[in-house]
């Protein structure tokens, strides 16, 4: 318990260093290349205030969940079963191999050119650019996967269904969790840009928008708002899940 409050502690303390790093050489600088914290805490509120901000982040949000959840259910299928069979493994490697190495925003770009600037055409841009990343991770858990414990669950006459919910698919949490960290500090970066080139909202969107007016404080507040949403995501759900779905383990 301790430890834990002192973790918390040296991550707060971490936080603040940073802010009056941040806030000295702003002020030294004296320049709209780079506002104070104090500047860019002004432009939040001033657009919280108007509703701007929440409704921005909200629809941004949507988007950010949607190709989650696609990237997420398409990489782990295909990762199970390339680590699972040999086959698959050499039949999907290559292109694998190429998705991995194709811009993002190549795909965005073809995607928006083939479907339309619809929000699937976001949603579909955004997963084809995670999936790959997912495929990897999930192929290697399914390649660690024991197969003696398999073969125990089956002499105990677990059904199929069992055997993969109660003995296959804890041995891939670890590497599921890696892929939804992964997945989540990407996805939202790649539907910024999606946003910025084909939508006429959204955050990225208003970054663009904001660039053109030089609003370097405006740009800086989105993207505050954006990190403390996914650092809360990761200390209030992704850190107690993963304790919980790993606590087999110990």
């Amino acid at each position: 318990m301790k430890a834990l409050s002192r973790g918390r502690v040296m991550r707060a303390l971490s936080v603040v260093i940073l802010l009056l790093a941040w806030e000295i050489v702003a002020a030294a600088l004296h320049d709209r290349i780079l506002p104070t914290p104090v500047a860019v805490l002004g432009r939040l509120i001033a657009e919280a205030g108007s509703g701007e901000l929440f409704r921005q982040v909200g629809i941004t949000l949507a988007r950010v969940a949607a190709s989650f959840v696609v990237a997420m259910l398409a990489g782990t299928a295909i990762g199970i079963v390339m680590g699972s069979s040999r086959r698959w493994n050499l039949l999907l490697d290559a292109p694998l191999l190429v998705a991995l190495n194709m811009p993002a925003l190549v795909i965005i770009i073809l995607v928006f050119v083939w479907a339309g600037l619809t929000e699937f055409a976001v949603v579909l841009a955004v997963a084809l650019n995670k999936i790959p990343t997912v495929v990897v991770s999930v192929r290697e858990g399914a390649r660690a996967i024991d197969a003696e414990l398999l073969q125990v669950a089956t002499v105990f006459g677990l059904t199929p269904s069992t055997r993969f919910r109660l003995v296959y698919l804890p041995q891939l949490y670890p590497y599921l969790m890696a892929a939804t960290r992964n997945g989540l500090a990407l996805i939202w970066k790649i539907v910024l840009v999606a946003e910025l080139l084909g939508c006429s909202s959204g955050v990225g969107f208003k970054l663009g928008v904001f660039f053109q007016f030089f609003d370097i404080a405006s740009v800086l507040a989105y993207t505050a708002v954006f990190i403390g949403l996914f650092a809360l995501l990761e200390a209030l759900v992704l850190r107690p899940l993963e304790h919980r779905l790993a606590g087999w383990r110990t």
